[in-house]
């Protein structure tokens, strides 16, 4: 009975979570993006696919409990891309998002960066987002390569303009101290970074605009493609990528600025860059599932609200579309 209260009865592509509630698609988010998956052996990942399929088939062996099922699901899911079926390379996955992204985010902040450390580290940090987001598109329809380099190309010259225009700004304006201008110097990576990602979004995902995504009935069956869905659906991912740098790039300057005037730091300058990349991996790691979790990947839209050929072929009042992540 303590295990069932615990535990839901495992639903094979549903999520353990309630996705209604921002909690629940937080503790989803949560599994999606978690680290451990990344040390997940080929063995071991074969036996989740094949339990999976034992129970599609209904050939389970006796005395499978819910509790492996939903963790066969959740290291499939980290690993496997839907669509396509294939691994995800793994500094591409989301759950190596937060490792393999921490040294660039480090990087980003940086105290008294130069012109030529500014392109470099915004060029890392878009062109590992263009990587991971290409990586877990949905590859049901296909991107053409023009696409994704138009998106690539966009974001970092967007990223790499406006973080030298904005450092050159401030480098010439003598009213303000050299603290001040240190403190602001630091916090220049966010808008830089944030507007990038929206350049990332809208361009890497500009032909969902022209040929629309699908959306589904209640039981799952393809209404149709829509292109006012597939706007939502995009508004709400660049969204997101606004949110997620906020606390990433804005928390640790100002925590450092503090702990930087602490006379032991001061004494031990050794130990500021340690400290310095905890801090920005633990903001980090908690922004990530925060961020992603502010809309449903699955997200719904009433049928009055889109195309008129979608209402003609259901009688649903609501679909849903994958919103993407």
């Amino acid at each position: 009975m303590a295990e069932s209260a615990a535990c839901p009865a495992f639903q094979l592509g549903r999520p353990r979570y309630d996705q209604t509630s921002f909690l629940g698609r937080l503790r989803h988010f949560v599994d999606v993006i978690d680290p451990s998956t990344l040390f997940v052996s080929e063995i071991r990942l074969k036996e989740c696919i094949k339990l999976l399929d034992d129970y599609k088939h209904g050939t389970l062996p006796p005395g499978v409990s819910d509790v492996q099922l939903w963790e066969a699901q959740k290291i499939k899911q980290a690993i496997i891309h839907p669509d396509t079926g294939e691994k995800i390379f793994m500094p591409f996955r989301m759950s190596g998002y937060v490792p393999f992204g921490t040294p660039i985010v480090i990087g980003l902040l940086l105290p008294n960066q130069t012109v030529v450390s500014t392109i470099i580290w915004q060029w890392l940090n878009q062109s590992h987002n263009a990587c991971v987001n290409y990586a877990n598109r949905n590859a049901t329809k296909p991107t053409p390569t023009s696409k994704f380099l138009q998106g690539y190309v966009g974001a970092v010259t967007s990223a790499v303009s406006i973080a030298v225009g904005l450092n050159v700004l401030i480098q010439k304006a003598n009213k303000l101290s050299p603290a001040t201008r240190m403190i602001i110097q630091r916090l220049v990576p966010f808008p830089a970074v944030a507007s990038a990602n929206i350049c990332n979004v809208g361009l890497m995902r500009h032909n969902e605009l022209s040929e629309g995504i699908d959306v589904l009935d209640n039981n799952g069956n393809v209404v149709g493609s829509s292109k006012i869905a597939a706007r939502h659906a995009i508004m709400e991912t660049a969204f997101t990528r606004v949110v997620l740098p906020m606390p990433i790039f804005v928390l640790p300057p100002i925590i450092m600025s503090y702990l930087e005037r602490l006379r032991f730091l001061q004494s031990n300058r050794r130990l500021l860059l340690p400290i310095h990349s905890f801090v920005c991996l633990v903001t980090f790691g908690l922004s990530l599932p925060v961020a992603i979790s502010l809309f449903p990947q699955m997200s719904q839209i009433e049928v009055s609200r889109l195309e008129p050929e979608i209402a003609m072929a259901t009688d649903c009042k609501v679909v849903t579309y994958n919103k993407g992540l």
